[in-house]
């Protein structure tokens, strides 16, 4: 892969490239879900399945068709930039879990208040019901949607962008090719499913029965929202956005489909009104995610400043919620000598973080200019003194 060099970093190849390669992520997803989709039908049909195993069997085949692709497709590149984000197996059931409190938490605060105003109206709920409905249907979302288009996506496709170009480039690129996935999958739905003998949905931009203009305007809310997501700090940050992702199909489908799906527990809300509190709930998320971003950029900059201490309860707060934020030793680089510190989105998935507590990590003292003065300091050594032979050594 050809690489060039500009202001002391790395960017790999032409823009087309990095443009591909997003879309190419994108084509995978496509085909994944839409073959998954049909040949998942004509399974159940050829098994005689019902009721669950029905949904959980094309949801299992749409991330056993897009998950391994991405995965040889990036790790194949040797040398590649930023990895997919999966991390560890330690570390991503704590991005799961934050994924999901985040966008649970920010859901109920905006549904909470769409409540108080008089805007939604609830059902008497069932909580074995709901409990039931929740555990299944966030098993079918994960192997459905969440876990093949984050890796797709926000995985393989936004690290393509982001190895060559800004974060801001790099996250409307992905949600641009976001929206083009549900489109080109019932294209190849339609194929797949005339060859194999089944009824396929329409083809068009927008998913049967959904709104052509808000449609695309959610979907891209929710794009940029997983985006937040992704990018928020921790070691596991793809993992983050697929518990976000999970925590939306659920919210939605328990507030706004519930009794249409037997939810156990489900809200009368106007449509304009729906519309309103999902975009609010997202927003929310996105600004909690990108907050903890910019807290955690705040304090890697203190930390590799003069002073090494936290300066301000906020960082500390950031440090103290999320610790495997700075990674140290080895991982740190050298930039022309001077103190360095990783960005904490080139290395997730390394596997090896620092552990110090709520305290942020001392900055590495790079080394490879350690014996050269500092532009503009004053020399120790005092005038005179630099031909003076040792006192103890005679004169021949």
């Amino acid at each position: 892969m050809a690489t060039k060099e500009k202001k002391g970093t790395t960017e790999p190849g032409p823009a087309w490239r990095a443009w591909g390669r997003a879309l190419l992520g994108g084509a995978v997803m496509a085909v994944a879900l839409g073959t998954g989709n049909a040949l998942g039908e004509a399974l159940v049909r050829a098994l005689d399945l019902d009721g669950y195993p029905a949904q959980l069997l094309p949801a299992a085949l749409v991330s056993a068709l897009a998950v391994p692709v991405v995965l040889a497709l990036r790790t194949g590149r040797p040398g590649s930039g930023r990895p997919l984000g999966l991390g560890t197996p330690a570390s991503a059931a704590h991005g799961f879990v934050r994924g999901l409190a985040v966008t649970t938490a920010c859901a109920a605060l905006v549904l909470g208040g769409g409540t108080a105003a008089g805007w939604v109206r609830w059902s008497g709920p069932d909580p074995a019901a709901l409990v039931s409905f929740l555990a299944g249907n966030a098993l079918v979302a994960v192997l459905l949607e969440a876990l093949p288009e984050e890796t797709t996506l926000r995985g393989y496709a936004w690290a393509s962008l982001r190895d060559r170009f800004g974060g801001v480039l790099s996250a409307l690129g992905t949600t641009l090719v976001f929206l083009l996935v549900p489109a080109a999958s019932t294209v190849v739905q339609a194929g797949i499913a005339q060859a194999v003998g089944v009824e396929a949905p329409p083809m068009g931009l927008a998913p049967a029965g959904q709104d052509p203009v808000g449609y695309p305007v959610l979907l891209s809310v929710f794009g940029l929202t997983l985006i937040a997501a992704r990018t928020a700090p921790g070691s596991a940050p793809l993992w983050a956005a697929i518990g976000t992702h999970v925590a939306f199909l659920s919210v939605n489908r328990v507030v706004f489909e519930g009794g249409r799906r037997d939810a156990g527990w489900s809200a009368h809300v106007s449509p304009v009104h729906a519309a309103i509190l999902e975009l609010g709930y997202l927003a929310a998320t996105a600004a909690v995610f990108t907050g903890a971003r910019l807290l955690a950029s705040r304090g890697r900059a203190s930390a590799t400043g003069p002073r090494t201490a936290v300066s301000g309860p906020r960082v500390r707060a950031a440090a103290a919620w999320l610790r495997p934020v700075l990674p140290s030793g080895p991982h740190a680089t050298a930039s022309g000598g001077r103190r360095v510190q990783p960005s904490a989105a080139t290395t997730y998935s390394v596997g090896v973080w620092a552990g110090g507590g709520s305290g942020l990590v001392p900055p590495v003292r790079v080394l490879s200019r350690a014996s050269a003065p500092r532009p503009g300091a004053v020399s120790r050594v005092r005038p005179g003194t630099a031909g003076r032979r040792n006192p103890g050594t005679r004169r021949r």
